[in-house]
C-alpha cells in the first residue's frame, strides 16, 4: 500500500489510539492516520462493527489494526482503555469519543447530562492523564484532544463540556510540551457524520454550506501537528464564526444560539 507523504520530521508515527475510531470524526482520523503508515488501536462499544472497520483498514492500508471493545461511558471502560495504554504504549493518541445532546438544563431528570460529563468530560481527562504520564516518561508522543467550537458558545451541556475540554487541553499543552509532547486542542465545527442523526437532534434549520467534511477537518487537525500547532479550527468559515462567537456582543450571540436551539427541537 503506497502511503500518504508526510514531513520527515513528522511526530505523527508508531501506533495511534483512537477513541470513538469506527465512525465519524473518529474514523476520519483512523483512515488519515492509517494511510500515513500509522499502526491502529480502535477503540468503541460495538465488538461486531470495530472488528468490520479494523478489518477494512488493515486491508486498504496494510497496517496493523487491533481493537478494544469498551464503552468510555462506564468506570470499567475508561480503566480498560487506560490499562490498554499502560500496557501497550502508543505514539498518537487521539481523544475523541463523544455524543450528540440536547437536553434541557432546568430538569429533575439530570441523568442524561451526568451521563454526558462522564463521557465527554471525566473519560477524556482520565484517558489523557494516562497517555499523557506515558508519554511524559518517554519524552515523546502527540495527543489530540477533541473540542468544538460549540464550546465557545452557550449551547446547552454540550458546549459546557466541550468548552472544559479545551481548557483542560490548552492547559496539558503546557504542562507536557517541555517534556517533548506535543498537545492539539482541535476545535470543529459542524461536520457532516451520523452524530446528530444518533442523538436524535434535528439539523434541518442549518443551512447546506455550513457542514464541513470529516476526512477534510482530520486531515487538517494532523497537518496543524506536522506544523507544530497546538490549535486549530478547520476551514476559514468556522475561524469567523470562532471570532464572532468569542468577541461578539454577548446578546447578539445569544440571539442567535436560541435561534438556533429552536430549530434543534423541531
Amino acid at each position: 500500500m503506497k502511503f500518504s507523504k508526510r514531513p520527515a520530521s513528522s511526530p505523527l508515527r508508531g501506533r495511534a489510539l483512537i477513541t470513538g475510531g469506527t465512525s465519524g470524526i473518529g474514523l476520519a482520523f483512523a483512515k488519515a492516520l492509517a494511510a500515513r503508515g500509522c499502526d491502529l488501536t480502535l477503540v468503541a462499544r460495538n465488538r461486531a462493527r470495530l472488528d468490520d472497520v479494523s478489518g477494512a483498514l488493515a486491508r486498504v492500508y496494510g497496517v496493523g489494526c487491533d481493537v478494544l471493545a469498551a464503552d468510555l461511558g462506564t468506570d470499567g471502560g475508561v480503566l480498560a482503555v487506560c490499562e490498554r495504554l499502560a500496557d501497550r504504549p502508543v505514539e498518537v493518541l487521539v481523544n475523541n469519543a463523544g455524543q450528540g445532546l440536547h437536553h434541557e438544563l432546568a430538569t429533575e431528570d439530570t441523568k442524561p447530562l451526568e451521563d454526558a460529563i462522564f463521557l465527554m468530560g471525566t473519560a477524556v481527562v482520565r484517558i489523557g492523564a494516562a497517555a499523557g504520564a506515558a508519554m511524559k516518561g518517554r519524552g515523546h508522543g502527540v495527543i489530540v484532544n477533541t473540542a468544538s467550537v460549540s464550546g465557545l458558545v452557550p449551547m446547552g451541556l454540550y458546549s459546557a463540556i466541550k468548552s472544559l475540554v479545551k481548557t483542560w487541553s490548552e492547559s496539558l499543552t503546557i504542562e507536557l510540551e517541555p517534556h517533548g509532547v506535543r498537545v492539539l486542542t482541535f476545535m470543529p465545527g459542524w461536520v457532516r457524520t451520523e452524530f446528530h442523526e444518533r442523538s436524535h437532534i434535528s439539523t434541518s434549520n442549518l443551512p447546506g454550506f455550513i457542514w464541513l467534511d470529516a476526512d477534510d477537518v482530520a486531515r487538517a487537525a494532523l497537518a496543524a501537528v506536522d506544523a507544530g500547532k497546538t490549535s486549530v479550527t478547520p476551514s476559514l468559515k468556522f475561524k469567523v464564526i470562532s471570532s464572532l462567537a468569542a468577541h461578539g456582543p454577548r446578546r447578539a450571540v445569544n440571539a442567535v444560539v436560541a435561534k438556533i436551539n429552536r430549530g434543534r427541537d423541531r
